[in-house]
This record gives structure tokens, C-alpha cells and sequence, in this order.
């Protein structure tokens, strides 16, 4: 590979993602203005049919009978009163008891006689209370024909609301569609001029493509070229090559011990390999050589991984969770965090528009406002699946994702698997112990042990060769 060529097509490749992000940002924010527009509209119509209430019920109560208005007025105001004499019998009851517990014969006597007439006296103001509640029913009492009026006055009096809170709506929303259309001209021309300098970069770009050796097939996303890891005098990895192919899920199996976190390890360049290559194909078609790159920023590259243990911030809620899988994706700042400023708080409520999408789509929205703690293991474990999309990554790799579930949660997570591949678009890479799972998912599989290759093939050939049931199941 050419290498100042290859520079010089990353860095245009750089310069094209950051205008895309931009573009995309920009558009997100559009649909969040018009959902703040809906929102302000619906508050706006809510305090106004509050202030309608007060007028309607006047309205409702003359349409009941004698029954429904002591159902639905008098006996919740009776009810409320009864509970709060209640009270104070028991707390006049638990004074008693405190106080005889320390008195003699005669203060018992004298404590007994004040209590009975403190209860005698709390009675009496209950019926006095009760009595005069009750006398509103008396108040009421409508005839027929005058109930019939009421309910010709209520009928019309909620379809006049009903007729102005339609105009009222359509007004607020005509006042707001002047504001968001104007809004939206303005952030369309940013678009449209990030647009074109998008265009000119991507000629540059295709071009310098076109003069590149194409180390990768075209359907190849990743590529293992004899790698080699030692630690020491410890072979953990040995002369391992295989390709994963764009859009398949591919399995990694071995024994413990075998090498294959070791492996992960090596492709996100959290271990440098002792030798060998790895070459991964990022969404532009460039054609990068990890070893070249330091581990922080392999997820810049669409990599992203999942670790074995679930790896949540247990102080925040399942959003927040989501939120912090996004943070290579914020074009704001330390600055704007730390003061939360007008941009940093626009590209949030974009970032947590998306969070809700993935949420939605994976079917875990009504955990969103709950804390990591306490949910089940195997909602935690896709949760981690949902944080990994938040970054729009090309390539997932899965450390046991199945580890610790039972089988109702493994196959929920299969599923889940599934729903990502196909609705994102994603390559996935996982390591499992699970062989139902493996067998079941995958599409290609590669078994290893002692960190070398045994065989790579379908789950049908991988079942059925010599090799690997001698080597990790055990035989025939």
C-alpha cells in the first residue's frame, strides 16, 4: 500500500465524516424543533381546557341526579373528613398510652375521664362536619326536565369547547409553523452548503481510491493476516488468518484459553500484536491497517465493542447509559459540557432523539428512566447492545454476549442479534461458548485452539469436521 497516498485519502476521508455528522446533525435537529413546536402546542391547548373545567363542571353537576351527585361530591368530601378525624382519635389514642404507661392508679383514672371526653367531643365536631356536607345534597335536587335541559347545556357547552379548542390549536400551530419554517430555511441552506463542499471532497476522495492497491476483496469488512500475539514466552495467538465478510455475523469459537478475547483484544488495538496484520474496510472503502492506530480511536473507525461483563454506569438511567455510548459522535466540546451551552444543549436533545429511536427499536423504552441496578441481567445485556449503536458503528464485536443468560433471555438475545444486523446494516463479530447461539446465528464460524486456526466454514462444516469435535467438542 501506498502510504502517502493512503494519508491522504484518510484525511479526506476525516474531513468527509465530520461535514457528514454535521449534515446529519442539522437534519435531526430539524425534526426535534418540530417535535418542541408539538410539544409547546399540546401545553399550550392543556392549560387552556384547564381554565375550561371550572366553567364545564358547573355545566355537568346539573345534569345529575340526586344519586351521582352524593356518589361523585359529597361522599369523597365526607370520606376525606372521616379520615382526618381518624387520625387524630389515633393520635389521641397513642398519647393515652404513653401517658398510662408512666402514671399511677388515680392519674390513670383522670386520663381515662379527658380522653373519653376528648373522643366524645371529636365526634360530635365529625357529625356536625358530616351534617353540614350532607346538607349540600339537599340543595341539589333536579327534576327531570330540568336534568334533560342540563344535559342539552353540557352537550353544547363541551361541543363550543371542543369547536375552540380546534381554532385555538390550529392558531398556535400556524403562530409556530412561521417560526419553525423560518428556522428550518436557515439550517436547510447550512445543509445545502455543506452539501456541496461534501461533493468536491468525495470526487477527491473516489479518485484517490482509484489509484489504491485493494489489499481487501470487495466483500470483505476485516481481514487477520498471520497474526501473531506473545507475552513473553506464552504463544496466545499463532499465525491466525481469516476474513469476515460485510454484513455476515461471524463466530469465533474455541476452549478456554484458546485466544479468542486475545483476539478482540488485538483488533481494537488494546494489545499490539507480536506480528501479523489486520486490515479493516471503514464505510468510505478505505482500506485501514489497524495496527497502525491507537485503541481510542478504533471506534472512530465504526469499530465498537462489548466486554464479557456488563459494563454500565450504575448511577445513571438507562438514557444516560445511551448517551455516554455517543460521546465519539458530539462535535461540541469540553467547554460547552462544562457550561452547557445553547449548542451543547441542542446537539443533546438530537443525541437523545436517536437514544429513544434505538431504545424503541430494540424494544427496552419502558426501561429508559429506570437505573442499571436492579433491572434483569439479560435486559442489561441488550441495553449494552443498544449503547453500541449509538456511535453508527460498521462493525460489532461481541464478548460472550450470552453469558449468565438462561434460555428465554438467549433467545431474546438472538433476536435482538438479529434485529441489528438487519435494520442497521452492521457486520457482527462474536466470541460464545453458547453453541446453540453459534450454531444458530452465525453465518460463518472459525474455531481455534491454543491460538491457532483448526477450521472456518458454515456451522453445518464446523459441526461435522474431525478436527474441531476432537479438538473442542469432545468427539464423536
Amino acid at each position: 500500500m501506498d502510504k502517502t497516498n493512503t494519508k491522504k485519502t484518510l484525511r479526506i476521508a476525516s474531513k468527509m465524516d465530520k461535514i457528514e455528522k454535521k449534515i446529519a446533525y442539522l437534519t435531526s435537529y430539524i425534526d426535534v424543533l418540530k417535535h418542541q413546536d408539538e410539544v409547546k402546542v399540546e401545553k399550550k391547548i392543556n392549560a387552556w381546557l384547564d381554565d375550561q373545567k371550572e366553567n364545564l363542571l358547573a355545566y355537568e353537576v346539573r345534569t345529575l341526579s340526586k344519586e351521582d351527585y352524593h356518589q361523585n361530591f359529597i361522599q369523597p368530601k365526607q370520606d376525606e373528613v372521616s379520615k382526618t378525624y381518624d387520625l387524630k382519635e389515633r393520635a389521641l389514642r397513642q398519647s393515652l398510652k404513653r401517658k398510662l404507661d408512666k402514671a399511677d392508679a388515680t392519674q390513670k383514672e383522670v386520663l381515662q375521664k379527658t380522653f373519653d371526653e376528648n373522643i366524645a367531643t371529636l365526634h360530635a365536631e365529625l357529625n356536625e362536619k358530616l351534617s353540614e356536607i350532607e346538607k349540600e345534597l339537599s340543595v341539589h335536587a333536579p327534576s327531570e326536565s330540568a336534568r334533560k335541559e342540563a344535559l342539552k347545556q353540557y352537550s353544547d357547552e363541551k361541543k363550543k369547547v371542543s369547536q375552540e379548542q380546534q381554532l385555538l390549536k390550529e392558531s398556535f400551530e400556524k403562530e409556530y409553523a412561521l417560526s419553525f419554517e423560518n428556522q428550518k430555511a436557515r439550517i436547510q441552506k447550512q445543509i445545502d452548503a455543506l452539501k456541496l463542499k461534501l461533493d468536491v471532497l468525495s470526487k477527491t476522495h473516489k479518485s484517490l481510491l482509484e489509484q489504491q492497491e485493494n489489499v481487501l476483496p470487495d466483500d470483505v469488512i476485516l481481514r487477520l493476516d498471520g497474526l501473531m500475539m506473545q507475552f513473553g514466552g506464552l504463544v496466545a495467538v499463532s499465525n491466525l488468518s481469516f476474513d469476515v465478510k460485510q454484513g455476515e455475523i461471524f463466530g469465533l469459537i474455541g476452549p478456554n484459553g484458546a485466544g479468542k478475547t486475545t483476539v478482540f483484544n488485538c483488533i481494537t488495538q488494546f494489545y499490539k500484536p507480536t506480528d501479523g496484520h489486520i486490515y479493516y474496510r471503514d464505510k468510505r472503502l478505505n482500506t485501514i491497517h489497524l495496527n497502525d492506530y491507537i485503541v481510542h480511536d478504533v471506534i472512530k473507525q465504526g469499530i465498537v465493542r462489548t466486554f464479557q461483563n456488563v459494563e454500565l454506569i450504575w448511577e445513571l438511567s438507562i438514557l444516560d447509559n445511551l448517551l455516554v455510548g455517543a460521546h465519539s459522535t458530539y462535535q461540541t466540546g469540553f467547554f460547552h459540557h462544562l457550561f452547557h451551552t445553547r449548542r451543547f444543549l441542542r446537539e443533546e436533545s438530537v443525541l437523545k432523539a436517536k437514544a429513544i429511536k434505538v431504545l424503541t427499536d430494540l424494544n427496552l423504552l419502558q426501561y429508559k428512566d429506570f437505573y442499571p441496578l436492579g433491572l434483569p441481567y439479560g435486559i442489561l445485556k441488550q441495553v449494552e447492545l443498544a449503547r453500541t449503536l449509538m456511535s453508527e458503528p460498521q462493525l460489532i464485536i461481541l464478548d460472550e454476549p450470552a453469558a449468565g443468560l438462561n434460555d428465554l433471555e438467549t433467545d431474546r438475545l438472538i433476536e435482538t442479534i438479529r434485529k441489528i444486523q438487519y435494520d442497521y446494516k452492521v457486520t457482527i463479530f462474536l466470541v460464545e461458548h453458547d453453541m446453540g447461539l453459534v450454531m444458530e446465528l452465525c453465518d460463518t464460524i472459525c474455531a481455534i485452539s491454543f491460538g491457532k486456526k483448526l477450521a472456518i466454514g458454515t456451522p453445518k462444516e464446523i459441526q461435522s469436521n474431525k478436527v474441531v469435535q476432537e479438538a473442542y467438542l469432545g468427539g464423536e
